[in-house]
């Protein structure tokens, strides 16, 4: 065991968590896992896995494989119940926020179905470009310009639809991914959304938090917390009737612009929003967990041409926090 991997305490609890091969344990299941954490916790590429771990592409292949299943995403979960059935999970109190993640120019090659290229491809207007050939038309200066101008459009719009598919986005700072997440008061992620970097924070905020799931020894798992806690960038209409409706208290500070606006209105602009600031204090367990997140360089900047990959990664950092916080 080398720095950074699975203690024997540790994997007494991982171990049943794992799923099981066709025809029984996996040789040198620990080895593979142990293999998997270096790759995200140095940022390192496959190819260059130390020798302990073994050959790369098993560990690679593996890896492939439990992310494409959602083994990862259930291991996280089995280790919230694993903690819940020892009662110490906490939802009184639930923080929300999201970080960006710069992703390295490696992330961008990802390869998109066929499919999605064609039905772009027929949304685009039919092409005026001329046939190659000696038979080919004479085509006018003007009709070379704007069929040179329409495949540019064409190349811009696979662009984008590569991004989109990967869930990446594109601003000054380049290539981002942002992670949009929950956490409780001991700095633990419950639940994880993956999307482009430019996309705002508000409307993501219901999707986080249906994701939401903790496991008990009986009964549904529980997915409403007491209270959310938020910065000022997820004060909404949409967001606090969302909350009133499933009964969940606000910690959600209100914007100036929204005060000002309601303080014009006068009496049809209702009643000053409050918060308990005491419960505000606690929402930088969020910021605390993301910290801890990107304490794995491979979660910090994103090499993963698959969002599948990097959220398995994100999973996999998620269970071995909690974890080690029950060890």
């Amino acid at each position: 065991m080398t720095r950074g991997d699975l203690t024997d305490d540790e994997w007494t609890v991982f171990e049943p968590l794992l799923p099981l091969g066709e025809r029984g344990p996996i040789p040198d299941l620990r080895r593979l896992v142990n293999g998997v954490m270096w790759r995200f916790r140095t940022g390192g590429p496959w190819r260059d896995m130390p020798e302990r771990y073994g050959p790369w592409s098993t560990v690679y292949g593996r890896f492939h494989l439990w992310a494409g299943a959602g083994v990862f995403e259930a291991l996280m979960e089995a280790v919230v119940a694993e903690a819940a059935a020892r009662g110490q999970v906490d939802l009184d109190l639930v923080s929300v926020d999201s970080t960006v993640a710069r992703a390295h120019h490696h992330a961008a090659g990802m390869t998109v179905d066929a499919e999605l290229l064609e039905a772009l491809e027929k949304a685009v207007a039919k092409e005026k470009g001329s046939p190659k050939g000696q038979n080919a038309p004479i085509v006018e200066p003007d009709e070379q310009k704007a069929a040179a101008r329409e495949e540019r459009r064409r190349l811009r719009r696979r662009r984008k639809a590569r991004l989109r598919a990967a869930e990446l986005g594109r601003s000054r700072g380049g290539l981002t991914s942002k992670v949009h997440l929950s956490a409780d008061r001991r700095c633990r992620p419950l639940s994880f959304v993956l999307t482009p970097g430019q996309a705002a924070d508000s409307p993501r905020f219901t999707a986080v938090l249906e994701r939401i799931r903790v496991p008990g020894p009986v009964g549904r798992p529980r997915t409403r917390p007491a209270a959310v806690a938020a910065d000022k960038a997820y004060s909404s209409r949409a967001n606090r009737a969302y909350l009133r409706r499933r009964s969940i208290r606000a910690v959600i500070p209100e914007k100036t612009d929204q005060a000002a606006n309601r303080k014009n209105k006068g009496s049809r602009g209702g009643r000053p929003l409050a918060h308990d600031t005491e419960l505000y204090r606690d929402r930088n367990t969020v910021e605390r967990c993301i910290n801890k997140i990107k304490e794995w360089r491979g979660l910090a900047t994103r090499y993963d041409k698959t969002p599948v990959s990097y959220l398995a990664g994100l999973h996999l950092r998620g269970a071995v926090i909690w974890l080690r916080s029950l060890t």
